[in-house]
């Protein structure tokens, strides 16, 4: 499986899902326009283990949906969720949506 980006999430595959399920399916808050990146159809569960979020996907397919981008359908399997970074003079800074 190859990775997944929608806007500012990036999904890796895994060999597994580990830490505490979450009870929403969530991935990314936006911090500008207040949309955010969530498993909108599917069978799937989050999970969190020290500050990282992991999706697990049970069925076939489950749609990550965003207001400001296509919907991309992902596939059955565990995925690493990561916020991607991007570097400026400054510093490294995350990628606001």
């Amino acid at each position: 499986m190859q990775p997944i980006r929608q806007g500012d999430v990036l999904l890796k595959p895994v060999p597994e899902t580990t830490g505490k399920k979450l009870s929403h399916l969530t991935l990314a808050e936006g911090e500008v326009t207040g949309h955010s990146h969530r498993i909108s159809n599917g069978e799937a569960e989050l999970y969190e283990k020290d500050g990282t979020l992991y999706l697990r996907v049970l069925s076939e397919t489950a749609t990550l949906s965003h207001e400001e981008h296509h919907a991309i359908a992902v596939p059955q399997g565990d995925w690493l969720v990561k916020i991607q970074r991007e570097y400026e003079p400054e510093g490294w800074r995350y990628i606001t949506d």
